[in-house]
C-alpha cells in the first residue's frame, strides 16, 4: 500500500478532478449569482474531499447568452464574478491547499460582441474579415449548406452589414472562427500563454473536435444507425442528430493545432490538457487520435458514461471500447457535469435508492483506469431539479421545451447551510431556484453524518488515493456469465479484485480458478461477504479482494 504520489509533470494522470460552475458555487455580493470570492471562500469544502484540482466553468467577460460560454474577452474576468486580482488570490488560495486549477477555454467560437467580430462583420475588406467562418449564400439567396446548429436550426446566419452568412455551431451569438486563418490560432494561443503566466495549471478545451470545418462546406450526409454508437451529441428531439457530422467538425488539420497548443504548454512545468470530444461513433477514434503521441492533448473524455445506462453491460462495452481504442492515450471518466441531467436522476429506479446508487457509482467511478471528474453537488447526492419553465435560463432549453428541458436542472446553486435562506448560496434570490430536497441535503447537515454521501465521497476519495493500482495501474475485466462487471487493477506487486452488482437482486460470483482470491479488503459503504471461493453480494453492492 502506498500513500498519495508527489505531484509531478504528469499530476494528471490518475487524478480526481472537482468541477466548479462558478455562477452557481457560492454569492459573496448579493446578487444571486456566484463568484470568484465565493469559490476562494469554499475551497476548503473542495480539499477536504481529497480531490487532486478543480476544473472552473468559463468566468471570462461575457453577454451569458450562454452562461459564459460566449466569450467577448479571454483575457478578463466577467464583473459579475469579479476582477483578475480575485482570480489571483483564488489561485494563490487553491495552490496553498494543493489544488490544481484548470481553466475552460472556449477557443471554438467567441461571443458577437467580442471586439475581433464586430470588426470582422463590419466588412469584406478590414484586417480580420476571414477571422470567422463566413460564406456567400447559394443563387435562391439560401444558406451555403445543410450544416446545423446543436441548439436548433440552421448552423447559418444572414448578416446584412457583409451580405454574407457567418457559421455559428451552437447559439446566433456564437459565431464560429476560422482556424484555417494562422493569424486566429496566433491570437488564440496568446489568450492561453496570459493564463500559463498567471500560474494556472492546466485548461479544459470546450469542443475540441469543433475547431475547423471543412473548406469547401461541403453538405453532411444523412446519419446512418450504428450499433457500435454509445455516446450522442445531442439529444433525439434535435434534428442536429439526423446528420453525420462529416464536414462541420472533427477536420484532419485539428492535429497541427493541437501540437501547437501542447508546445505552447510544454514551455511551462506541470501544465496540462484535458479535450471535450463529441464526435458520435467516430469518439474514441478522435480521442486516439488527439491523445497519442505525447505531442498533443494529455487526456480527453466522451459523452459515453453521461447516458441514462448503469448497467454492467454497458460500462464493461465504454470502457472496453476505449481500451481497443485509444492505446497510447488517456480518459478522463465522470457521470455528470454541467451539460447532463444529474447521474443519480438517471440511475435510480426508485426514490429510495438515492443514496445508495449516489455512494455506489462514485465507488465505481474511482476504481476505473483513468482520471475522474467530479461535478458539484454530486458530493451531496443532489437529484437533478425540476423546474418549471418561467425559471428556466438555459436558451438550450427554453429553444426544445417541453420535449428537452435543458442544462438548468443540474446547474441550480450549491446548498451549503440548511437553515439559511437559499441554501446558504446567496442572501438574495438565486439566478435559479434551490429546490427544498437540495437544501435538506445541505453540506452543513451531511458532515454531522457519518454515513453521508458526503462523508462517504471523502473516505472513496482517501481509499483510492491509498492503493497505487487505482492511480494507472493496469486494468483487466474477468469473465462473469452472469450481469456483473468484474474487473482487476494491478500495480507494483498490488491486485485487486474489483466486483459490482448493479443490479436490485442479490448475487453471488465465482471467479475462475486461475484467480485466487486472498483477503478482502474493506471498502468504505460496503460489505460484501467471501464464502468458500464465492463473493455473495446484495443488490447494489460491491466488495474488493486482494488477488
Amino acid at each position: 500500500m502506498v500513500k498519495h504520489r508527489k505531484h509531478a509533470d504528469d499530476w494528471w494522470r490518475g487524478a480526481v478532478i472537482y468541477q466548479v460552475y462558478p455562477r452557481s458555487f457560492q454569492d459573496t455580493t448579493g446578487d444571486g449569482m456566484g463568484d470568484l470570492r465565493g469559490i476562494t471562500k469554499r475551497l476548503g469544502h473542495i480539499a477536504s474531499l481529497g480531490v487532486d484540482a478543480i476544473w472552473l466553468s468559463p468566468f471570462f467577460k461575457s453577454p451569458m447568452e450562454d452562461m459564459g460560454y460566449d466569450v467577448s474577452d479571454y483575457c478578463d474576468v466577467d464583473p459579475m464574478f469579479g476582477t483578475l486580482a480575485d482570480f489571483d488570490a483564488m489561485l494563490a488560495e487553491a495552490h496553498r491547499l494543493g489544488l490544481k486549477i484548470i481553466i475552460d477555454q472556449v477557443i471554438s467560437h467567441t461571443s458577437d460582441q467580442h471586439p475581433w467580430f464586430v470588426e470582422s462583420r463590419s466588412s469584406r475588406d478590414n484586417p480580420k474579415a476571414d477571422w470567422y467562418v463566413w460564406a456567400d449564400p447559394k443563387r435562391d439567396g439560401t444558406a451555403p449548406n445543410n450544416w446545423l446548429s446543436i441548439f436548433g436550426g440552421p448552423g447559418w446566419e444572414w448578416d446584412g452589414v457583409r451580405k454574407q452568412y457567418y457559421m455559428h455551431n451552437f447559439l446566433i451569438s456564437q459565431p464560429d472562427l476560422n482556424f484555417h486563418n494562422p493569424d486566429v490560432q496566433d491570437a488564440l494561443l496568446k489568450t492561453v500563454r496570459f493564463w500559463l503566466d498567471r500560474g494556472v495549471d492546466g485548461f479544459r478545451l470546450d469542443t475540441v473536435n469543433f475547431y475547423f470545418c471543412d473548406r469547401k462546406l461541403r453538405d453532411n450526409p444523412p446519419h446512418e444507425p450504428n450499433p457500435d454508437e454509445i455516446g450522442l451529441d445531442a439529444p433525439d428531439v434535435n434534428p442536429y442528430g439526423m446528420q453525420t457530422h462529416l464536414h462541420d467538425k472533427t477536420q484532419p488539420e485539428n492535429i497541427a493545432f493541437l501540437k501547437r497548443f501542447r508546445a505552447l504548454l510544454d514551455e511551462y512545468e506541470g501544465r496540462m490538457t484535458v479535450g471535450e470530444v463529441g464526435d458520435g461513433a467516430r469518439s474514441l477514434k478522435t480521442v486516439a487520435d488527439y491523445t497519442s503521441g505525447g505531442d498533443k492533448l494529455n487526456m480527453c473524455y466522451t459523452f459515453d458514461l453521461l447516458g441514462p445506462d448503469f448497467t454492467a453491460d454497458h460500462i464493461r462495452k465504454c470502457v472496453q471500447s476505449f481500451q481497443r481504442a485509444v492505446t497510447d492515450g488517456w480518459v478522463c471518466w465522470a457521470f455528470s457535469n454541467h451539460d447532463v441531467n444529474r447521474h443519480v436522476s438517471r440511475f435510480i429506479k426508485a426514490p429510495e435508492e438515492r443514496e445508495r446508487v449516489a455512494k455506489l457509482a462514485v465507488t465505481l467511478l474511482s476504481t476505473l483506469r483513468g482520471s475522474i471528474c467530479l461535478y458539484q453537488g454530486e458530493e451531496l447526492g443532489l437529484t437533478e431539479a425540476d423546474l418549471a419553465f418561467e425559471d428556466l435560463r438555459d436558451p438550450y432549453g427554453i429553444r426544445f421545451w417541453p420535449a428537452f428541458k435543458g442544462r438548468d436542472g443540474c446547474r441550480t446553486p450549491m446548498p451549503w447551510q440548511r437553515g439559511e435562506a437559499h441554501a446558504g448560496f446567496s442572501s438574495a434570490k438565486p439566478w435559479l431556484p434551490v429546490p427544498e430536497e437540495h437544501a435538506r441535503l445541505a453540506v452543513d447537515t451531511q458532515e454531522k453524518i457519518a454515513g453521508s454521501v458526503l462523508n462517504h465521497y471523502r473516505t472513496t476519495l482517501a481509499f483510492r488515493r491509498e492503493h497505487a493500482a487505482l492511480h494507472d495501474g493496469d486494468m483487466s475485466f474477468v469473465h462473469s456469465n452472469q450481469d456483473i462487471l468484474a474487473f482487476t487493477r494491478e500495480k507494483d506487486g498490488e491486485k485487486l479484485l474489483f466486483v459490482f452488482n448493479l443490479t436490485r437482486e442479490k448475487a453471488e460470483f465465482v471467479p475462475a480458478k486461475s484467480l485466487k482470491l486472498g483477503e478482502p479488503l474493506s471498502v468504505p459503504g460496503f460489505g460484501a461477504k467471501l464464502k468458500d471461493g464465492t463473493i455473495e453480494l446484495d443488490g447494489l453492492d460491491m466488495a474488493c479482494v486482494r488477488v
